[in-house]
């Protein structure tokens, strides 16, 4: 029993269920996460009243909107598609950069695609997994899944603002 002036204690089973839930929990903002933004992206390349200004470089700004977008895809179904959900993806990040003049259709299609691969690799994702070292090692040293994710979604956040940055400034 508590006593008065005391802090309460906590039980095992209370500390189990908040570090359960609050992973599982974190599974499931990571996934709402790359879904907004993910949509977002969509909704950022359809904008565009022309196709050719998704290709277009100017002054110094290094990257079009579609390689952009194409870097996005490549890099979600790279690192969480194969590495964590077991697809056959195999990257070519020089053409992500190199490729021009893909349709707008079809580049939403493969951020539709990406979509399906980043939610069904976080379903497989179990409590224990946020914790692991991740399977590769991306920065020169090792990091946890649940770290790696973060930084996933945080480099689709920083790269998505380039694309709606670039739509404003470029597709007039």
């Amino acid at each position: 029993m508590d006593q008065p002036g005391k802090k309460p204690a906590i039980r095992i089973t209370d500390y189990v269920y908040l570090v359960l839930y609050s992973t599982t929990m974190q599974i499931q903002v990571l996934k709402q996460l790359f879904q907004r933004d993910l949509n977002k992206l969509k909704q950022e390349i359809s904008a565009y009243q022309s196709e050719q200004q998704l290709w277009v470089v100017e002054k110094n700004i290094p990257n079009s909107a579609g390689n952009l977008c194409l870097h996005l895809i490549g890099n979600l179904k790279h690192f969480i598609g194969k590495v964590l959900g077991g697809t056959d993806f195999v990257r070519d990040r020089p053409s992500e950069f190199a490729l021009k003049d893909i349709p707008k259709a079809v580049l939403i299609k493969q951020v539709e695609e990406t979509m399906v691969v980043v939610d069904a690799a976080l379903d497989k994702l179990t409590v224990d997994d946020l914790e692991k070292e991740y399977p590769i090692v991306v920065f020169e040293e090792k990091m946890s899944t649940g770290y790696f994710l973060v930084h996933l979604a945080m480099h689709l956040g920083y790269h998505l603002g380039q694309v709606n940055y670039h739509r404003r400034l470029l597709d007039v």
